[in-house]
């Protein structure tokens, strides 16, 4: 019997995530390439999206797919696999213990499944559209805080030559008087499952890839975070810049960022 898309996605996940964890162990000889100033690819993520591919191929020989590291296949698809075999990756070189691995799928341009595991932590954070959130099978909820100066939030700072470092330090320059905190821990598909999951209160970033957020979104709709592009109605799938928050602190979090 075959599984269902959700528990493909589940057992791919953690499949993934042992290839990484062999690496993690040898990650001082891993081969490591620059894709642009502060962006690195290694073994371990080719390793582990091979076997994602492969899997998938096998399972689901029909469906298209996009993934970060191998780009785009039957694109005209109804149902697509989007994967980050491992974001997270300048954390995952340097010692650091925040990465995880990223599955998503799109039905007909929505997105319907999404799973994002943190093989470190044994944790798997886990949504399909209408049928809530789980983190290792347990219900989560976006956190009750009511107001900004009570809230964590977090997001990720531009590196290198990206083009909206002066407009995310102005972000950080408004917020920060404002809240709680702000963190910065380096996978953003991480930090959208901690928002999912209420150790966050809120997330924002600009122009992150779709295989960036594809799972995140499903787990933060399922969850009862609000979540939209830049402006009024947009959807993170379509830019890749995300703003979301727990439902009280959503609009006065938005008007910050976007100035109004």
């Amino acid at each position: 019997m075959s599984l269902s898309d959700r528990h493909l996605a589940i057992t791919l996940a953690k499949e993934a995530g042992d290839i990484l964890l062999h690496h993690w162990h040898r990650r001082n000889s891993l081969q490591v390439h620059t894709k642009r100033p502060g962006d690195f690819v290694s073994q371990a993520d080719h390793a582990a999206e091979a076997h994602l591919r492969a899997r998938l191929a096998a399972e689901r020989p029909g469906d298209g797919w996009l993934g970060e590291e191998t780009g785009s296949m039957a694109a005209l698809a109804q149902r697509r696999w989007i994967i980050d075999p491992l974001d997270g990756t300048t954390n995952f070189l340097r010692g650091i213990g925040h990465w995880s691995v990223s599955i998503a799928l799109e039905i007909d341009t929505v997105m319907s499944v999404g799973v994002i595991y943190d093989p470190l932590r044994d944790e798997c954070f886990v949504a399909e559209r209408g049928g809530g959130a789980y983190l290792n099978s347990s219900p989560i909820r976006a956190a009750p805080t009511p107001d900004l100066a009570s809230a964590l939030l977090g997001t990720g700072i531009p590196f290198g030559g990206m083009g909206c470092i002066d407009a995310h330090a102005a972000d950080i320059a408004r917020l920060m008087p404002l809240c709680a905190g702000v963190r910065r821990m380096g996978s953003a598909a991480l930090d959208l499952a901690y928002v999912a999951a209420g150790r966050l209160d809120a997330f924002w970033e600009r122009r992150l890839q779709l295989w960036d957020i594809a799972a995140g979104l499903v787990l933060l709709r399922e969850s009862g975070a609000l979540v939209e592009g830049w402006e009024r109605g947009e959807r993170p799938e379509q830019t890749g810049s995300v703003i979301t928050a727990t439902p009280a602190l959503f609009a006065p979090f938005a008007a910050q960022l976007r100035g109004r």
